[in-house]
């Protein structure tokens, strides 16, 4: 099985307004950057090379991250071991500080991508529920079996 994540973000500013270039700015840089990283698999975007015009929820103002990647362990390298953790580092700058739970990790079989619908009811039940092995934040170690397992007793 293959990690996928979503992440949200609520933006302070229009994505063309100057307060908010830096983190436009570094876009295509960073999904390289993404795209290179060992255990990349796939990320959500659009025609424009990156995922922030596409509108998922009814604030046009909330941005969307999506992608799948082989492990926990790629994923976390890729956020914190990158010129990504330098851009985390500044999203304060842009973004609104949220009062429950942005992103969200869960298994998916190797040959699914996940569509926005699916990533959103993921949140949604983290957001409900707790961590747990449907849905889950980096606090938890939940694994591939542990998805298994829970699917199986649902």
């Amino acid at each position: 099985m293959k990690l996928a994540q979503l992440n949200i973000a609520l933006a302070k500013y229009p994505m063309d307004a100057p307060e908010i270039k830096d983190f436009v700015d570094n876009l295509a840089p960073v999904n390289a950057i993404a795209e290179s990283s060992e255990g990349f698999i796939w990320r959500l975007q659009d025609e424009s090379g990156d995922a922030t015009s596409i509108q998922a929820f009814d604030d046009p103002n909330i941005i969307v991250n999506m992608s799948v990647w082989e492990s926990v362990d790629s994923l976390k390298n890729f956020m914190f071991r990158t010129h990504h953790r330098d851009i985390m580092r500044r999203k304060a700058e842009w973004f609104h500080r949220p009062a429950e739970d942005t992103y969200v990790l869960w298994w998916v079989e190797d040959d699914h991508i996940p569509t926005i619908a699916e990533a959103k009811a993921r949140l949604e039940y983290l957001r409900r529920q707790g961590d747990s092995p449907f849905a889950f934040t980096f606090k938890s170690n939940f694994t591939p079996e542990d998805a298994l397992a829970y699917q199986l007793e649902a």
